[in-house]
């Protein structure tokens, strides 16, 4: 059962995608970039995509080729680990022309000091940003809307395990920012499946570096923890020269403090269900039914799976409900997919999802965050001890010293070192009913200045670090994909169209983006307009859900084609606090703190 619900979007009656209006079908071939081929390849494809059709209903079978046109003019890549589109009628609609002047706008959209500044005052100091509203961006009595204000219905953690999602099915390492290119052609670096490989890596033959930590008869399938702080980071190992080099199945997951530990909570909590395997009822999971657990390596396999299942029942009952709305979630599950249909065994990535809708989250970033409780002191009763906040990134502190083995202690939220006060204290992510857990903001089209200037490491694989503002990188991809514009999608699934007047700040940067709206802008403002920003809106709400429960779905061992009644069971005699939030949307009875307690990161009463 999806959480109850906390707030919904309007959900849209059941409809399918319109053809392409205005174009012949040569031309609907020549926009995706397939073209007709001598000889009737392109004629036969059609005739296969319009069976019924006066003239075309009696065509021979296709051929190899021809499949692979067929598919191509459905957005379908070859296969799942290049990018897709999920709308191919609106191929042809990009929202504007790839020119000197659009590229012009978007930079200036998109700029330090501009329109989606948020303007954090970051000379007051991460406390202060994080918990005084005279700077934190709350409503005062002046802006009663507030500059950048907080969301009661998510938390720190929210905005996190989103990123975790993120890496998990989509990383594009190859375009260039703003310049066209074929998502069909484009690979994805990660596989498209919820399956966590980001964590998990290649397993222990295939990544030996994550795999064979202590003793024991299972320890070869043991994930390796790294202890340089205080408490757990990604394992390491130190350099001559000071630094030292990480051990991760994806160099992403070290962007931030936060990610590097939460990523490290699930190695903790496979490491667990590794060794309680024998304790389970496992009859549920596939992977378990012929599995012979005295073999390390099956054993790996079902302990992996466990996991699993809970990931993906986080993300369909605690995820989804926050971001989307429960409402749009149900209708989503009964009703099933109405855009994002991937032939079975090819659920590619969208890039309306990657590069459009699933970006949402830079906008609930907050400038400064707190890590823990203790600073390195030990933990104790008292979460007053000696907090550790930090801005998410100090643009003022040297790259030099990346992934030093200690010795520099960064102030900022930046991942990948080993100083003593660098983990987290994680009643500040996920409510524990003790009345520490804090908020990410609304969703809207402002992103806090700390975003503006990614130190090179945050920027993934190190590509184009001179372009260092986030917002300026997100929105070239709108163009670097040619995504239709927020309004043509809209229509495209139904939806009425934001106006010309709830866009009009974007126009007072450039008129015709007023009307004809980047995809990822359109979709923070429908957020911020629709939903008062707590969840994204019907347009970026749809893609999202469709996309998440597609790929689930395409999962033949996932619990909902499996067991779609199955109850988590991992760390459900967590003991909450009495002063659980009400407001906070998803599941009230299995969370991720639940699934952090079976980690072991985190005891409740205790802030470390």
């Amino acid at each position: 059962m999806v959480g109850e619900k906390q707030h919904d979007d309007g959900v849209e009656p059941d409809s399918t995608p319109k053809a392409a209006e205005g174009k012949s079908r040569r031309q609907f071939l020549k926009v995706m970039g397939i073209g007709v081929a001598a000889g009737g390849a392109g004629i036969a494809a059609l005739a296969v995509a319009n069976n019924g059709v006066p003239g075309l209903s009696a065509a021979p079978s296709p051929t190899p080729a021809q499949n692979l046109a067929i598919s191509a003019a459905k957005g379908v890549p070859e296969s799942a680990r290049k990018f897709g589109i999920m709308l191919p009628s609106l191929r042809g609609e990009p929202f504007a022309h790839p020119d000197d002047t659009v590229r012009k706008a978007l930079l200036e959209v998109g700029a330090q000091g501009g329109i989606m500044d948020a303007k954090d005052d970051l000379s007051a100091g991460a406390e202060r940003l994080l918990l005084d509203p005279t700077v934190n961006g709350s409503p005062t009595p002046s802006n009663p809307r507030g500059r950048s204000p907080f969301n009661p219905t998510q938390t720190h953690g929210s905005t996190f395990f989103g990123q975790l999602i993120d890496h998990d099915i989509t990383f594009d390492a190859t375009s260039v920012l703003g310049a066209p290119a074929n998502p069909l052609l484009t690979n994805n670096a990660v596989t498209p499946a919820l399956d966590l490989d980001t964590v998990f890596g290649d397993g222990p033959s295939g990544s030996p570096m994550l795999y064979g930590a202590g003793e024991g008869k299972h320890a070869a399938a043991r994930m390796k923890i790294g202890s340089g702080g205080t408490y757990e980071m990604f394992p390491f190992t130190a350099n001559a020269d000071g630094t030292s080099t990480l051990h991760k199945a994806d160099g992403r997951n070290s962007q931030t403090l936060m990610l590097e530990g939460l990523t490290v909570a699930y190695m903790q909590a496979y490491n667990r269900v590794l060794d309680d395997l024998d304790d389970f009822d496992l009859r549920a999971f596939p992977t378990a039914r012929q599995a012979d657990l005295s073999n390390t390596q099956e054993r790996y396999l079902v302990a992996r799976e466990v996991v699993l299942w809970h990931y993906h029942w986080l993300i369909v009952n605690e995820h989804l409900p926050q971001v989307v709305g429960s409402a749009l979630v149900r209708d989503v599950l009964r009703k099933g997919n109405r855009f994002y249909k991937p032939p079975r065994g090819n659920a590619y990535m969208p890039i309306e999802f990657s590069s459009g809708s699933y970006r949402f989250g830079h906008s609930q970033t907050d400038p400064s965050y707190r890590a823990n409780f203790s600073s390195g002191t030990g933990a104790s009763s008292d979460p007053n001890k000696a907090p550790f906040y930090g801005l998410t990134f100090d643009a003022s502190i040297p790259m030099t010293r990346f992934h030093d083995a200690g010795s520099f202690d960064r102030p900022d939220m930046l991942g990948g070192y080993a100083a003593p006060r660098r983990y987290l204290g994680w009643q500040s992510y996920f409510d524990f009913g003790d009345g520490q857990v804090l908020h990410n903001r609304k969703i809207n089209p402002k992103i806090t200045t700390t975003l503006y200037t990614l130190p090179s490491a945050a920027i993934p694989g190190g590509a184009e670090v001179e372009k260092a503002a986030l917002p300026q990188r997100n929105l070239l991809r709108v163009l670097t994909w040619a995504l239709p514009s927020g309004q043509s999608v809209a229509r495209e699934l139904g939806v009425d169209p934001l106006s010309e007047a709830d866009l009009q700040e974007i126009g007072s940067v450039y008129a015709p983006f007023a009307t004809a709206t980047p995809m990822w802008y359109y979709e923070l403002a429908e957020a911020d307009i629709v939903n008062d920003g707590l969840s994204l809106g019907p347009v970026g709400g749809r893609i999202v859900a469709e996309t998440l429960l597609g790929l689930m779905r395409d999962d033949a061992r996932s619990y909902l084609n499996q067991a779609p009644d199955f109850e988590p069971f991992l760390g459900t005699d967590l003991k909450f606090g009495p002063d659980r939030q009400s407001q906070i949307a998803g599941s009230r009875d299995y969370s991720h703190a639940n699934f952090l307690y079976y980690a072991g990161v985190v005891e409740p009463g205790v802030y470390r």
